[in-house]
């Protein structure tokens, strides 16, 4: 669960790029079938399977458990390839933005809540947790018109923290393993917290920059106005005093011309 959505997705027809940057054209071109997405709907296709094998047999069977592991495990292990495809090949989708976040805090949130009901873990650490991801997404739709959050490298740490301890406590273990697996969850229980307070501070920090960048442009295009309508008065007054002296410089040519004419009769 990075919080940014990694996975996208397409193959527009043409060879991809290794390495190069996506661009508005990828994201158009980008086909819904290719590698990245298929693995992100795989994901979430293994977050149902995970829960039933999870609670398969009354939910504490050893063997049905290491099962659930194996899905866990190959759901978190796809969440890293279909990122990396997405931004390696220029794979991006519209689809892939919304699914791939989607995808992460489903079957994390899955794992959670059922070790909460099975008793195995504390429902305050899914209650933290849980809170973290939703509240950090909440944030990123706050100021997603003004900039976009990107994933630290904590964030990184915290995502790859949860997913093993969650699977630790997916599996039956026992004695050291058992109090191994206790101090990692702490772990991702701290990261989680500290992490998502210093997304709070970027949000609003971004926040107060893009409104004062609006504020200004705003000033600056009022200012242009103002400019151009009193340009425009300007170029208004000059036009109408040089009617004026026309119509004037003409009265005068007839007037002349009138009295050129009474002097010859």
């Amino acid at each position: 669960m990075t919080g940014v959505p990694a996975s996208a997705a397409g193959g527009s027809g043409a060879r991809p790029v290794r390495g190069g940057k996506l661009g508005t054209a990828a994201v158009n071109q980008a086909s819904l079938w290719n590698i990245a997405n298929i693995l992100t709907m795989v994901r979430l296709l293994l977050v149902p399977g995970f829960v039933l094998l999870l609670f398969h047999n009354g939910g504490y069977d050893p063997v049905w458990r290491s099962f659930a592991w194996a899905a866990f495990a190959i759901a978190m292990i796809t969440d890293l390839f279909d990122g990396h495809l997405a931004r390696t090949y220029n794979l991006v989708t519209d689809f892939g933005k919304i699914a791939d976040p989607i995808a992460d805090k489903a079957i994390m949130g899955a794992a959670l809540v059922s070790l909460s009901v099975l008793g195995d873990l504390p429902w305050w650490i899914t209650g933290v947790i849980i809170a973290r991801e939703l509240g950090i997404t909440l944030m990123r739709f706050w100021v997603i018109r003004h900039a976009v959050i990107p994933a630290s490298r904590g964030g990184k740490l915290k995502t790859l923290a949860q997913g093993t301890a969650a699977g630790m406590y997916v599996l039956v273990l026992t004695g050291p393993l058992a109090t191994l697996r206790f101090w990692v969850m702490m772990v991702a229980v701290v990261l989680t917290v500290v992490t998502g307070l210093d997304y709070v501070r970027q949000a609003v920090g971004l926040r107060r920059k893009g409104l004062a960048a609006e504020r200004a442009a705003a000033a600056e295009r009022a200012q242009q106005t103002t400019e151009a309508l009193e340009a425009a008065g300007m170029a208004g007054a000059a036009s109408g005093a040089s009617a004026t002296g026309v119509r004037g410089a003409r009265g005068a040519h007839g007037a002349e011309a009138r009295d050129a004419a009474e002097a010859e009769r």
